[in-house]
């Protein structure tokens, strides 16, 4: 097909639009740097299973990434969450540092956790979001993977299906973690 004269005039003035906006002069009106900040992000366990996703999660290098787990409760308010070491950490003081707050759970695991992290951000307000791990690998019923969606999503304004532990980090390096 030809190059009519029309389609040789625009090509042509296109070509020297970005000519001029590759310019010094107009260099000054670009960005100069990223506005897109890192994220404080805490990243929390809420059963033993997804424990090990996050151990896995964690050996990577992050901005602004914290993991934790709230998958066994102390007697105590403040030692419902730990450090991947076991240490006690508060949970308002998390929550307070957090710009989000993402919770991972196994398919079929129990997310009951959920309701006093999900709550803790909502009078923050923290945003929240929560991954299902392993579902294609998991050996949970339906109705398994049901109840555990069903006590993160009053709790979570972005509830995610994740077939893989890539997808998770795919989606925390997205998040700016």
């Amino acid at each position: 097909m030809a190059l009519t004269d029309i389609d040789r005039d625009q090509r042509a003035m296109m070509l020297s639009e970005s000519a001029r906006m590759s310019s010094a002069a107009e260099a000054r009106f670009r960005v100069q740097s990223s506005s897109s900040e890192p994220r404080v992000v805490k990243v929390i366990a809420l059963d033993v299973a997804s424990e090990e996703v996050l151990r896995r999660l964690a050996e990577r290098s992050w901005n602004h990434a914290t993991f934790l787990s709230a998958a066994t409760f102390g007697a105590n308010p403040q030692d419902r969450l730990t450090d991947l070491y076991g240490r006690s950490r508060d949970l308002k003081e998390e929550v307070d540092a957090a710009d989000l707050v993402v919770m991972v759970v196994t398919a079929g695991g129990n997310a009951q956790a959920a309701a006093l992290i999900g709550s803790m951000c909502n009078l923050e307000p923290v945003n929240t979001a929560a991954f299902v791990s392993g579902t294609t690998t998991s050996s949970a019923s339906e109705a398994a993977v049901s109840r555990t969606l069903a006590q993160l999503r009053p709790w979570s304004l972005m509830v995610v299906i994740a077939d893989a532990d890539d997808y998770i980090e795919d989606m925390l390096v997205a998040l700016r973690a």
